[in-house]
Formats: C-alpha cells, structure tokens, sequence
C-alpha cells in the first residue's frame, strides 16, 4: 500500500522498536495512530546509531539489551497491521538489513505489511540494488535530504524517492531543537524544484510551535526524539503520555487544515 497523507502537515512519528520492550512498543504505537500519527516510524536498533542523539542512542541500547531484532520489528508491524492501516515505515542502518539479506528483507517487509523503508546511512549514489530489491515488493523508498547535500544530490534523492523525502531540518544527529533551522524551509524549496511527492521535515520537531512552523512550508513533519524522550521520562505510562503528545500536535494539524481550508 503506498504511502500517502490525508492531512497537512501529516505527522509522522518514530519510536525505537523493544524499548522498553516489544509489547509496550505495540501499545504506544497503537496508541499514537489512535491520537493522530498518520505514518509511524518503526527504529530498528542498532548498536552504534552514529546519527542519533543520546535520546535515541538510549532507547537502542535499551532496545538491544531486550534482544530486540529486526524480524521481531517486521513481526511488530505485521500486528499493527492487522489493527491499523496508518503508514508503517522500517526506519533502520543498513547492517540489520544487510544482514538479513535484502531480497529475504524485502519480501518479509511486504508480507508484514510495511509500506516503506528508510535507511538512514545508504547514500542514494550505492543504493541501485536497494531500489530494484524494493520496487519488486512494492515498498516506497523514502531518502534522507540535508542542507549541506548538493543540488547534484538532491536531485538523485528527489529521483530515488518514493512515499515521501525527508528533509533534514538541520546537520548533525537527531534530538530536539529549541529553534527550527531556517535552512530547513530552503531545503525544502530547493527538494521541490526536483519531485512533486510530499517532503517531510525532521531532526529536531518537538514542540506544538515548531510542527506548525514547518506545516506552513512542508507536507509533514517528523517526531522522533521528542517522542523517545515521553517514552524514557514515563514508565509504566509510556502509551498514554505518548498519546497525550500527538494529540496536542495533531490539534495544530487540524487547526492549520481549517484555515487553509477558508483561506
């Protein structure tokens, strides 16, 4: 099923797959797409996230001492499916995937019910065999943007992308901002020169002000560290307070879909 987004700006959030553990992961899952996530962000842990924050970095560790593996993230997503038709992303390094194979990963990502896949640290210029393996099974391929990437790569990108680009807010690793990059908005600007599919900003959303600044300019926007640390900060009440979250930015979301639609 290909990704899409009904609303503007869609949020899509990510949560790191087995921290606390697998059955709370589900809960919260399930309880964000209930609260408004339109797409959900399946963290595939790994053990030396170089692009994540501490947040994150946390959250795969705990992940990993739970075991936690890729197939028990493609298990996971298949039992969201049975209850949700929200988008379903494997957010992931390559290592995991590679490791699985990308054939025997791309044909148990289509059965589990996944609609696309990210690979954080694959460049768009080596990932040719990526692409083909994934087209066969359906599954969009969704590509990260930053700033500093040239006009040469954004648009390679832009070509490689399907579902969604994600723009980059700002460089360096995952976490929250106080401030949104203005380089953001210019990133964007620039990815539309070159792909007509919804961009999605992230790196660094995590508060009500910022998802409605980049409603204003993108088509999504990305939760990820924000959403992590509700999980870390609330043990035992992890869904619930993730749920509490999404609805405040998604009544931004909606507030924005209603003036839009008047004006």
């Amino acid at each position: 099923m290909p990704l899409s987004f009904n609303k503007k700006p869609a949020l899509v959030a990510y949560v790191t797959c087995g921290d606390p553990n697998l059955a709370t992961t589900r809960e919260i899952v399930l309880a964000a797409i209930d609260a408004g996530a339109d797409v959900i962000e399946l963290g595939v842990p790994f053990s030396d996230p170089v692009a994540d924050g501490p947040v994150i970095q946390r959250a795969s560790q705990r992940a990993i001492q739970q075991g936690t593996t890729l197939r028990q993230v493609l298990q996971l997503a298949a039992e969201v499916r049975e209850r949700s038709q929200a988008g379903l992303i494997v957010f992931s390094y390559l290592n995991p995937v590679m490791r699985m194979g990308l054939s025997k990963f791309g044909t148990a990502a289509r059965d589990a019910g996944v609609d696309g896949v990210l690979l954080t640290d694959l460049p768009a210029e080596e990932a040719g065999e990526y692409v083909r393996e994934m087209r066969k099974n359906h599954l969009d391929t969704i590509f990260l943007a930053a700033p500093t990437s040239t006009d040469e790569r954004v648009r390679e990108i832009s070509r490689l992308s399907t579902g969604f680009v994600y723009a980059v807010s700002h460089t360096g690793i995952t976490g929250a901002q106080k401030q949104l990059a203005e380089d953001a908005q210019t990133l964007v600007r620039r990815i539309k020169r070159y792909t007509k599919i919804p961009i999605a900003v992230g790196f660094g959303i995590s508060t009500s002000e910022q998802f409605a600044a980049v409603g204003e300019f993108a088509d999504a926007t990305v939760v990820g560290s924000a959403i992590v640390e509700t999980i870390e900060r609330n043990p035992g009440k992890e869904a619930e307070s993730v749920a509490k979250f999404i609805k405040q930015l998604s009544a931004v979301s909606h507030q924005l879909s209603v003036t839009s639609g008047k004006s």
